[in-house]
């Protein structure tokens, strides 16, 4: 075009919507490009597909100028130049470049998520109700209970369902469990025992060419039960989840 420039297309790759990790190691600074919020599922196992998390399968010494790090600086950083093996160990060891605001939304919507989970999963032993999720962030403030995001919303529900019992902040206990145990009738006597000691209730018990019990038991002692009945009939046995024992309405009594 007389007069004018000629025109050079870019090849530089725009990201948008783009959350960085950042780790340094052996002195220099690597990167990554992310999908905002994908980091945090791929950290707590939600995300387990590497390219939903990543927007370029690279590693970068700086993101937004565009410069990948040279095969010999990993070899000298990381002992290798596997990029995936990199790309892992940056996603789970680096810290992710958010500002303050996104930062403070990222743990309101976690500390909302994990109280969420303790009323799925608890209720009021007093009057067998469950509490509201306002109830339980106001406990949880109550415990100073600092939120991680790099764990799951239902890992930090237990330690929350923990503290909140040994400080005593409010009455709070599993909501129970109701399960049908089958065993064989050679088995059936001689497990009783056992399983009444992991059992909070025997609800009902038929005998057979089976020994079928009903029982409420306390969440945490599931693997438990399963175990032993696996264990003590070789296989032969079962443990079925019927359901959550039946819950009455919420509970808003102010605390």
């Amino acid at each position: 075009m007389a007069g004018g420039k000629i025109f050079q297309p870019s090849t530089k790759i725009r990201l948008t919507n783009v959350s960085i990790v950042r780790l340094r190691k052996g002195g220099k600074r690597f990167e990554v490009a992310c999908y905002k919020n994908k980091v945090t599922e791929w950290r707590t196992g939600v995300e387990k597909d590497i390219d939903e998390v990543l927007q370029i399968h690279q590693v970068y010494m700086n993101v937004s100028k565009g410069e990948v790090a040279k095969t010999d600086v990993l070899l000298k950083c990381f002992k290798t130049d596997d990029v995936d093996k990199v790309v892992d160990e940056i996603l789970t060891k680096g810290e992710q470049q958010v500002s303050d605001k996104e930062r403070q939304h990222q743990l309101d919507n976690m500390f909302r998520d994990i109280a969420t989970n303790v009323v799925e999963m608890c209720i009021n032993p007093n009057t067998q109700q469950q509490y509201t999720v306002t109830m339980i962030e106001k406990a949880m403030s109550g415990i100073h209970y600092s939120v991680n995001t790099n764990r799951s919303a239902k890992q930090q529900a237990l330690d929350v369902i923990r503290q909140l019992q040994e400080q005593g902040t409010i009455p709070i206990a599993r909501a129970q469990m109701r399960v049908r145990v089958v065993v064989p009738a050679k088995d059936g006597k001689r497990m009783k025992k056992s399983i009444e000691e992991l059992v909070s209730a025997v609800e009902d018990e038929e005998h057979g060419e089976e020994y079928e019990y009903v029982c409420l038991i306390d969440p945490g002692k599931y693997g438990q039960v399963a175990e032993l009945v696996s264990r003590e009939t070789k296989g032969a046995g079962e443990v079925v989840i019927l359901n959550f024992m039946d819950l009455k309405e919420t509970d808003d009594t102010p605390m």
